[in-house]
């Protein structure tokens, strides 16, 4: 019986050792939400807007410092533009997050959940994620480069795919120079 209990002890000393050294080796890390960026861009036949969105939360998990995983939250309501100045930029503001685009008293974050992260060369990554937006959830492939507590990204999304049909292409038909692409950039930098 001693025997017994000596080896369940030694056995169960082995299996937390492992756990515990496992544990050490992968780290989850906030971002710093003051000092991390979103940036975005969007076209429209007579020319683009540009600006800012807010992050709400954020976490990359490294294992062994490789990256493994990453989540985010941005604030949709804190979406702001750059390019313009005064009422004309307050009014594109508004605009924004009115049920036109964002619809943000609804829905006032928008989600990116980390599914599948391989690497693609020295502390650079190919991203397969989840992207939620307006409540709609749609798969999004992109590169993502780490450098030290640094963390880069530049993604390209299709509103449409989100319900977003203000003045879109693929919801009306002789909008000519009214056009708003489909397609705009976001641009993220991620201090950690």
């Amino acid at each position: 019986m001693k025997k017994t209990l000596k080896k369940l002890l030694a056995l169960l000393l082995i299996v937390f050792s492992s756990y515990s050294f496992t544990n050490l080796l992968v780290e989850e890390t906030e971002i710093n939400l003051d000092e991390s960026t979103i940036t975005w861009k969007g076209y429209k036949v007579t020319g683009s807007h540009e600006g800012t969105i807010k992050f709400n939360s954020g976490t990359l998990t490294f294992n062994d410092g490789t990256l493994v995983d990453g989540a985010f939250s941005m604030d949709m309501n804190s979406i702001k533009c750059t390019d313009l100045q005064g009422n004309s930029a307050r009014n594109l503001e508004g605009h924004l997050k009115s049920k036109d685009f964002f619809e943000t008293e609804s829905h006032p974050n928008a989600m990116l959940q980390f599914k599948e992260v391989t690497m693609n060369g020295e502390n650079n990554y190919r991203v397969k994620g989840d992207l939620t937006i307006k409540g709609i959830t749609n798969s999004i492939d992109f590169d993502f480069a780490v450098d030290g507590n640094n963390a880069s990204a530049a993604l390209k999304i299709d509103r449409a795919k989100f319900d977003v049909k203000y003045k879109s292409p693929s919801f009306f038909e002789g909008l000519k120079d009214k056009v708003i692409y489909d397609d705009f950039d976001i641009t993220v930098n991620l201090k950690f």
